[in-house]
């Protein structure tokens, strides 16, 4: 199974990459939707900042990502690739994807931020994505900014830091986290797994 990692140019994603090909998946890493379309699945990973990642996928294709993606190409956002899917963000200027209406903000200020660390899930519906997961099972964060939904329906488990902040929201073929799927030990894999397996139907 062929999927695609979108590459911001903004560091490592090698960790996400040995991640997916552990689960038996070919992995192109892309800078741009102008070739053909034969993936499976695509991942926005969780590194860089946000304007510059959303321009690097706005201005570098002649397709759009909503042309690339239509309803039904399986879409994995990790922390920033996730942040993507909103309007907007405080940490930029730039329009967000729009894929979920909603925005980004800064986590409080009482708060050391960026945040990171082990948190645990607090699983608020059933999703594909979490098949096999366990309520409070902890995953591995680092981010300073939270999601805020317009529909709260699209978040799906969240944390808890003294506020709630979304952890895994859904929206049709788009999921996203706010933590690290391939840091996050074996509650990570099984996500990645349940990830792959949506992308094979």
């Amino acid at each position: 199974m062929k999927l695609a990692i979108f590459d911001y140019g903004a560091g490592n994603i090698l960790s996400l990459q040995i991640a997916l090909e552990k689960q038996g998946s070919d992995v192109d890493v892309i800078t741009s939707f102008d070739n053909v379309n034969n993936y499976a699945g695509l991942i926005l990973p969780g590194v860089g900042n946000f304007d510059p990642a959303i321009r690097s996928i706005r201005d570098y294709s002649s397709v759009s990502f909503q042309d690339y993606v239509k309803d039904k190409l399986p879409v994995l956002g990790i922390c920033l690739g996730m942040e993507m899917f909103f309007e907007k963000s405080e940490e930029g200027k730039e329009k967000g994807l729009a894929a979920i209406e909603g925005d980004v903000i800064l986590l409080p200020n009482k708060f050391k931020i960026p945040h990171m660390g082990w948190n645990s899930l607090r699983i608020k519906k059933s999703n594909p994505l979490l098949d096999g997961v366990k309520d409070n099972s902890w995953v591995y964060f680092v981010h300073s900014y939270r999601v805020n939904p317009k529909n709260h329906n699209v978040i799906i488990a969240d944390s808890d830091y003294g506020i709630d902040v979304p952890a895994v929201v859904c929206k049709g073929n788009l999921y996203g986290t706010q933590f690290h799927p391939e840091k996050s030990g074996k509650v990570g894999s099984l996500m990645i797994k349940n990830f792959l397996r949506e992308c094979k139907k």
